[in-house]
C-alpha cells in the first residue's frame, strides 16, 4: 500500500510531466481551477489548485474533501503511483470505476486530452 508521502511524491511528478507536455496535453493542463485528489484506502486528500500547466498541492487533510474543488479526483494511493508511473491507463481506470474524476461539462471536454 503506497503512503501519503509517495502520493504527494506522485502528484508532485504528475506536475513536472503536465508541465513539459506539449500540444493537446499542455492546453488542456492550462487550465486555472481547484483541485482535489482523494486517496480512499489512506482516507487523506490533497488539495490545490491546476494552474498554468502545473499542480500546486496546497494541503493535505484527513478524510474526504471538506469542499468541493472544480476537479475532484479519488483513487487508491496504488493506483495513482501506477497511473503517474505509466502502468495503469486513467481512461481505463476512470471507465472501470477504479478513478473516479468530477467536474464541470466543459472542464471535462477540456481534459479530455489528458485521458
Amino acid at each position: 500500500m503506497a503512503t501519503t508521502e509517495e502520493c504527494r511524491g506522485a502528484l508532485d511528478r504528475l506536475s513536472d510531466n503536465l508541465a513539459t507536455a506539449d500540444g493537446d496535453v499542455r492546453s488542456a493542463a492550462a487550465l486555472d481551477r481547484s483541485l482535489s485528489c482523494h486517496i480512499k484506502d489512506l482516507d487523506v486528500t490533497f488539495t490545490g489548485r491546476l494552474k498554468a500547466g502545473r499542480i500546486a498541492v496546497l494541503d493535505t487533510l484527513d478524510g474526504p474533501p471538506a469542499e468541493k474543488a472544480d476537479i475532484r479526483l479519488a483513487m487508491t494511493g496504488d493506483d495513482l503511483l501506477a497511473m503517474v508511473d505509466g502502468q495503469l491507463n486513467f481512461a481505463k481506470a476512470w471507465a472501470s470505476g477504479r478513478v473516479g474524476l468530477e467536474a464541470s461539462f466543459r472542464d471535462l471536454l477540456r481534459l479530455r486530452a489528458l485521458l
